[in-house]
């Protein structure tokens, strides 16, 4: 009888508790892995037309470059956008070809193309350090380009480490809502912003 009453009162207490209880590495990298932040593809915006010196030899357009999608020729620039030189930045036929199977019919007109390169992989939780019913958790992850410009701009290779808060609620652990500056750990959007590449 009293073996009978210590599996029913273990079996109780198994049942009382949630899976999201615990703040295993499991758990936080399935809800990193679900959390929205995560999941938004990184989007590149090309501007073509006339664009300043600083944007012209930034590493992004240096890339476009060398594949031979973008070419431009000297502008004068227009008000506000100082100093010279200006270019004048146009999709050459490969950088057309390129971009048109990426973007919706009706944004190829616009001098502002918003082109999705690359989505977040999370290689793993690297550690979680809890204190009460909050924990910081480390974790490592990279790009994986969802095409060529994304192969172009992202390297695969490259890793990246990041810390996230979490706070454990009436309902189990969660990652750190945005714009909570009463909770402590850092929410999902700075960590990602933040992030150290791994050595």
């Amino acid at each position: 009888m009293r073996k009978k009453l210590y599996s029913i009162t273990a079996l109780l207490l198994l049942t009382s508790c949630s899976p999201r209880d615990y703040l295993t590495r499991r758990l936080a990298a399935d809800l990193i892995n679900a959390s929205d932040t995560f999941k938004t593809p990184q989007q590149f915006v090309l501007q073509t037309g006339v664009i300043s010196n600083k944007d012209y030899v930034s590493p992004e357009y240096l890339v476009l470059q060398h594949h031979g999608w973008i070419s431009s020729t000297t502008a004068p620039c227009p008000p506000g956008l100082i100093p010279p030189p200006c270019w004048d930045v146009l999709l050459t036929p490969a950088g057309v070809d390129t971009v048109r199977a990426l973007i919706p019919a009706d944004a190829a007109t616009r001098p502002a193309l918003s082109i999705p390169v690359a989505k977040r992989e999370l290689i793993g939780v690297t550690g979680i350090s809890k204190q009460g019913n909050a924990a910081d958790v480390d974790f490592t992850w990279r790009w994986i380009p969802l095409n060529e410009i994304g192969a172009a701009l992202y390297s695969r290779d490259l890793q990246y480490n990041s810390t996230v808060g979490f706070r454990d609620y009436d309902d189990g652990w969660r990652i750190t809502p945005a714009h909570s500056a009463a909770h402590t750990g850092q929410p999902i959007d700075e960590a990602l912003k933040t992030a150290e590449p791994a050595q």
